[in-house]
């Protein structure tokens, strides 16, 4: 297959949960960046994987050909096909693999994997002031919250993570808790700017190192609501906003004070935030804070950039077509 090594343009393919993206990069310049959200999750209060799977294979075409419509190219303009290789829903991952292979034969261009955690670190390289490394990330989404040392586009250390829930996951369990629709991780952030965090208490779990947990969290909020809905069954409802809040301050400062300790270890002079929950609003207050405290340059992605999309996708796809850094046809997707 041709490869043309400078000012590649890829196409880059992001399927790994409910979300079908398609974007164009050329120059390291985002030409398009096209995001279908499946409607159909939020009747059942979450992501159904078959149900997921379906909506991708009925929508991927339509994002592809809008993708290349806005980037005012046509596919014969491209020089690589990128896409997310795991980890993530395998059937909603296996739609996204086998289109851009299918397109990598038509063409005969190659392919490109990418790692969907790594690629939300890489939206940063998107910024006309990218991170210089080594920088710290705290990369925190539905799945995953991890502090992640970059000391290269290619070397990269997990230096803590959770132990049991996610960030995100925990601030979906805790909005199916108190019957906020899914999905409830961006209505508790703006319930939240309309409360007090400082109403309700909630444990903060503090671990050797620089690792995580969230379930204390979770099992201290189902008995507080159990305990007061038997006072008053409608207390979720009239205290709604005081508790998102404390919710909210609760899961920010969790993550803030062990981020805090791992600069403080590792002396890094730049720290950035990835992933879905990097759209909090209080979580990108306090990391300005933070960075302010300690005199570091701080990166915090465009909302755009946060949640899943297939801009991230491309950046790190740029990177690995830079390097030479090519799939195989047989390669295939992971779950985890």
């Amino acid at each position: 297959m041709t490869q043309k090594q400078d000012s590649p343009c890829i196409l880059a393919i992001e399927s790994s949960c409910d979300d079908t993206a398609i974007a164009v990069i050329a120059n390291n310049k985002i030409l398009a960046n096209v995001v279908s959200s499946q409607k159909i999750h939020e009747i059942h209060g979450g992501v159904i994987p078959e149900l997921a799977g379906r909506a991708h294979l009925q929508f991927i075409v339509p994002v592809y050909n809008k993708a290349l419509e806005l980037a005012g190219i046509t596919a014969q303009h491209l020089d690589a096909i990128a896409y997310t290789q795991g980890p993530g829903l395998i059937g909603s991952l296996l739609v996204g693999a086998q289109f851009a292979k299918g397109l990598s034969l038509g063409l005969n261009i190659p392919t490109i994997t990418v790692n969907h955690l790594q690629a939300h670190i890489a939206a940063h390289y998107l910024s006309d002031t990218p991170p210089q490394f080594p920088f710290l990330c705290l990369l925190v989404s539905g799945g995953h919250t991890q502090i992640v040392l970059m000391y290269s586009h290619s070397k990269i250390e997990i230096i803590g993570s959770t132990i049991d829930d996610a960030a995100g996951e925990a601030f979906d369990k805790a909005a199916k808790m108190m019957s906020i629709p899914y999905p409830g991780g961006p209505l508790i952030d703006r319930y939240a700017e309309l409360g007090n965090p400082l109403a309700y208490s909630f444990p903060i779990a503090k671990l050797e190192g620089f690792n995580y947990s969230f379930s204390g969290l979770k099992t201290s909020l189902l008995y507080f609501i159990q305990k007061q809905t038997k006072i008053d069954p409608d207390f979720v409802d009239n205290n709604l906003n005081d508790l998102c809040a404390s919710i909210r301050y609760t899961i920010v400062k969790t993550l803030i004070q062990t981020f805090e300790k791992a600069i403080s270890k590792y002396q890094i002079k730049e720290i950035g935030i990835a992933g879905g929950v990097s759209a909090n609003r209080l979580l990108r207050q306090e990391l300005l804070i933070l960075g302010q405290k300690h005199q570091l340059k701080v990166h915090i992605p465009p909302f755009e950039y946060c949640t899943d999309n297939a801009a991230m996708i491309a950046a790190a796809a740029h990177q690995h077509y830079l390097n030479s850094q090519f799939a195989k046809l047989s390669d295939t997707p992971f779950a985890r």
